[in-house]
């Protein structure tokens, strides 16, 4: 399903629009309606809208590239279906990537540690990939580079490892806007998939990345990060019920206001420290 200014159409308009909004719908239509009606509202200049609905379950990966393909822009903005728009995200986006040097823009991003075997959040601006709940590319970049690596089945590390292959390309940056005006809901995939199936595909998908990236550290933006030492400290906090690296909002800009988060701070560091292959 394709929607523009016009309206919506089941076949992708021909010209090509200066953004494309862009999800996939796995199954919660209430979630893409919020998203789709929140987007909508919020969104300013010449865009249109891309809800993929696989037609057969050909993983997360393989998900994501055919809603790329179905965009007819010049950018691609890509969103988790859980995430809600509050205000316009997508000029603050396009205007980041109009710097040649920047190849993936999004409110969230992340950092090795020092090592590519570990990533926490960080405020950016600088970071070495932008999560997934909104990443922001141009549509060229991603046929370039072959879009998102199709054996990533699960949504895991999928974001890392796309942010890495677009960086790559030219030795460019991964930029965190600050301050969009995004709310986090429940991430569905997270939460449907079985406890032991989520470790033993976030484990396959780190391995893959490991594999492609391993001896790229050249890539990491701040080498000189926490060591390990630091990491089994922040797990344990978590354990305790401490919100993670969400915690010290008082020291990020904005953070209070927007982006917003509503989930409970302990699904919020689970999930989060999950996500980003912590623990």
């Amino acid at each position: 399903m394709v929607d523009s200014a016009s309206g919506s159409e089941l076949n992708p308009l021909l010209r090509t629009h200066e953004m494309a909004l862009v999800t996939i719908d796995w199954g919660w239509p209430e979630d893409v309606q919020r998203w789709r009606d929140s987007a909508r509202r919020h969104t300013s200049g010449d865009f249109m809208m891309v809800i993929e609905q696989p037609v057969a379950d050909l993983g997360w990966a393989q998900a994501a590239n055919a809603a790329i393909e179905a965009a007819q822009a010049e950018v691609v903005i890509l969103f988790d279906s859980g995430v809600e728009v509050i205000g316009d995200v997508a000029v603050a986006l396009v205007e980041a990537l109009q710097d040649p040097t920047v190849a993936v823009a999004g409110p969230f991003g992340v950092r090795g540690k020092g090592t590519l075997k570990e990533f926490e959040s960080h405020p950016g601006p600088e970071v070495d990939a932008i999560e997934g709940y909104c990443m922001a590319f141009r549509k060229a970049d991603a046929g370039t580079v072959g879009g998102f690596d199709a054996k990533f089945r699960f949504y895991r590390i999928a974001d890392i490892e796309f942010s890495f292959r677009l960086r790559d390309q030219g030795g460019r940056r991964a930029l965190v806007v600050p301050g969009l005006p995004i709310i986090k809901h429940a991430h569905r995939l997270w939460e449907s998939t079985p406890e032991a199936e989520r470790a033993r595909l976030s484990k396959k998908n780190f391995y893959r990345f490991l594999d492609r990236w391993g001896g790229r550290e050249d890539l990491l933006t701040d080498r000189g990060h926490q060591g390990g030492g630091a990491q089994r400290h922040q797990q344990q906090a978590r354990q305790a019920g401490d919100p993670g690296p969400h915690a010290g909002t008082d020291q990020i800009p904005g953070a209070r206001d927007n982006p917003r988060d509503d989930r409970p701070p302990g699904r919020r560091a689970e999930q989060d420290a999950e996500h980003h292959g912590l623990g």
